[in-house]
């Protein structure tokens, strides 16, 4: 090796990921989850930032009515209360598959998933969220939404009995998860992870109920 190349090998030194310990790529990998991360979260507050500023006067009380009548679940026990009135059998069966989702989704977001993300509640006054929008801020941690995934694990239960209720019942849901983005206590990453988390919560519930009655 020429004194040149030694040289320049020198000044080079080591490539990135080629350190002790270090796997070769290790490095860039890491880097790039970094940055998809970053990307998202500026993607999450652009889309809040969009909604708080965007006129909608006629959507701003309905969105806070939903939202705060679907606080403690009161709505899907309303709407189990219903569905056990009018429904029969398979009515009482859907309710009551649809309120043990809630208590198994609720528990695991609320007592485990929110102190795993420790994530603050977005800051109303910074976006300028109207004040007409506004409801109750929650104390709680912000991620995931407890509201969006008791309202897909109610619909996702109640669906797995009677699909085709399940079908307005997901729709409704939908409306409950974007009034809290709408209503400035969530940012949108929550609502969205908290709908996939009900659901998938519910699914396993009723699949545990379901082979529950099976057996018995």
């Amino acid at each position: 090796m020429t004194d040149q190349t030694a040289g320049a090998a020198s000044e080079t030194g080591p490539g990135p990921g080629s350190g002790p310990g270090t796997r070769p790529g290790s490095a860039s990998l890491s880097d790039s989850v970094r940055a998809w991360l970053a990307d998202a979260r500026n993607v999450d507050q652009a889309v809040y930032a969009a909604i708080a500023r965007t006129p909608t006067p006629t959507l701003d009380r309905g969105m806070s009515t939903l939202s705060h009548a679907a606080n403690y679940s009161r709505l899907w026990m309303a709407s189990a209360a219903v569905l056990a009135l009018v429904g029969g059998r398979s009515g009482r069966r859907a309710a009551t598959e649809g309120l043990v989702s809630v208590a198994v989704t609720s528990a695991t977001v609320n007592l485990a998933l929110k102190r795993f993300g420790r994530r603050q509640r977005p800051d109303r006054t910074e976006e300028h969220v109207p004040i007409g929008r506004h409801v109750r801020m929650p104390t709680s941690l912000s991620f995931p939404s407890g509201h969006s995934a008791a309202a897909f694990a109610f619909a996702a239960g109640v669906g797995n009995r009677l699909p085709l209720i399940g079908v307005p019942l997901h729709a409704t849901a939908g409306v409950v998860a974007y009034s809290r983005v709408h209503t400035g206590v969530h940012h949108p990453s929550d609502v969205v992870v908290g709908s996939m988390l009900g659901t998938v919560l519910a699914q396993l519930t009723t699949r545990a109920l379901d082979r529950y009655h099976g057996s018995h």
